[in-house]
């Protein structure tokens, strides 16, 4: 077993680490700017640095004009990375990202990391808070990944994110020994705050900047106690409740103690069979039902996947991206021939099941026997249905009831020149 605290290769580096906790004023970019260049003169942080700003640091929350804010973040980070030179120090917190793509244009709450380079990694924030209708207007980000910088890889967490335990997990397990959170947390869970940064920092053995916003916004006061905690959760640095600047020398010799005595970041044993997802429709429908009762979005879509290729497994793994947890309804071999003649299926309906059960987006697997998934659908009635673009929605079997229900139907492309048909004719070819 490697020991951490004498690896040829640190986690991170010396540095001085510090968060810039001030009253975000809402729209007011230069006002915004003007603080974060006061606050950098008050720590005067060493070479090397690194500093944490709040979440949507430059510009709050401005619904309202969210274009036209979004519109000034690469003049923003251009701004950020020239006082990342001047002052020496790398520069992390949130500014909201516009992006144009088929389907129209995108905003997202995106954490950069800067320094004197330009941006060296950035983070979109995963989970929107609804109270705050961050999802009426934000896009939820994808594949959280550490950043390198010259200190060593960073994690990062965007507000709400603090929540979800496995967002930091991951980051950790590529390398990250510092993590870095931007946010705007209300005073009324402060408490929620301070606990959940210290259990960040312990469950996954790294450092921690967490850096929130203060003052009041409207009804809302926000929490300001921004932290520096070491890898056994001891509390290195913080800030009140006013604009204030904590910051603290870390020892990356710390991280390597903590981690050579047990390490909790680096055991992934894989704790559970795949088959058991494979399950019948009674057993499913109770699993659902309590699924649905502490909130979770149930997604739908079914088909033969006789010979699993690149179309299905991305397909799949789109529909997975609608909601917490994706059901995908497997026609049995009864079924198939009944549609596709006697020579169908070319693998059996076991081993077709076994086989998506074994795949990380797919949740469960439930065989039906007839021509068509309606009953199945209408019995278990999930929150989302999905199909492929090529089907119309009107036309999609147990669209009407899930839409009388109040859920969703939504199609997805297929990956072009991928189907099982074409398969089998190469094959025989």
């Amino acid at each position: 077993m490697t020991d951490p605290s004498t690896s040829t290769a640190p986690l991170l580096k010396p540095c001085f680490a510090g968060c810039l906790q001030f009253d975000v004023k809402t729209g007011a970019i230069d006002a915004n700017i003007n603080a974060v260049e006061k606050g950098l003169d008050r720590l005067s942080l060493q070479y090397p640095g690194i500093v944490v700003l709040p979440e949507l640091w430059a510009t709050g929350f401005a619904y309202d004009r969210l274009d036209e804010m979004a519109g000034k973040t690469p003049e923003i980070l251009n701004r950020l990375q020239k006082l990342a030179g001047q002052y020496r120090v790398v520069i992390a917190g949130s500014l909201p990202e516009a992006v144009d793509c088929e389907e129209g244009r995108h905003f997202y709450n995106t954490l950069s990391i800067t320094d004197q380079t330009g941006v060296l990694g950035t983070y979109r924030k995963q989970y929107l808070f609804a109270p705050m209708h961050e999802d009426r207007y934000f896009s939820a980000g994808d594949s959280p990944a550490a950043a390198a910088t010259p200190i060593g890889r960073v994690a990062s967490l965007v507000c709400f994110d603090l929540r979800f335990p496995e967002l930091v997990r991951n980051q950790a397990r590529d390398g990250a020994g510092l993590l870095v959170i931007s946010a705007q947390w209300p005073a009324a869970r402060r408490d929620h705050w301070q606990t959940l940064v210290r259990a960040r920092a312990i469950e996954n053995q790294l450092f921690v900047l967490a850096c929130n916003r203060c003052g009041t916004t409207g009804d809302t006061e926000f929490g300001g106690n921004s932290m520096i905690v070491a890898p056994d959760g001891t509390v290195l640095s913080s800030a009140g409740d006013g604009v204030e600047e904590p910051s603290v020398r870390i020892d990356p010799g710390l991280l390597g103690q903590v981690r050579s005595r047990f390490t909790s970041v680096g055991k992934t044993p894989h704790s559970f069979y795949d088959s058991t997802k494979v399950i019948e429709e009674e057993a499913l429908g109770e699993k659902l039902s309590r699924s649905q009762g502490i909130g979770r979005t149930i997604v739908f879509t079914n088909g033969c996947f006789d010979i699993l290729h690149t179309g299905h497994v991305t397909y799949l793994e789109q529909a997975r991206k609608k909601g917490d947890c994706l059901v995908v309804g497997l026609n049995s071999d009864a079924s198939i021939k009944s549609i596709k003649g006697p020579d169908r299926p070319i693998n059996s309906e076991e081993s077709r099941a076994r086989i998506l059960a074994a795949l990380g987006c797919v949740d469960f697997v439930v065989l039906f026997d007839e021509d068509t998934p309606h009953r199945l659908i209408t019995t278990l009635m999930p929150d989302v249905l999905v199909k492929g673009a090529d089907w119309e929605i009107e036309n999609i079997v147990g669209a009407k009831e899930v839409l009388a229900a109040g859920g969703r139907v939504e199609t997805i492309a297929f990956v072009e020149n991928h189907s099982t048909t074409s398969l089998i004719e190469k094959i025989r070819e």
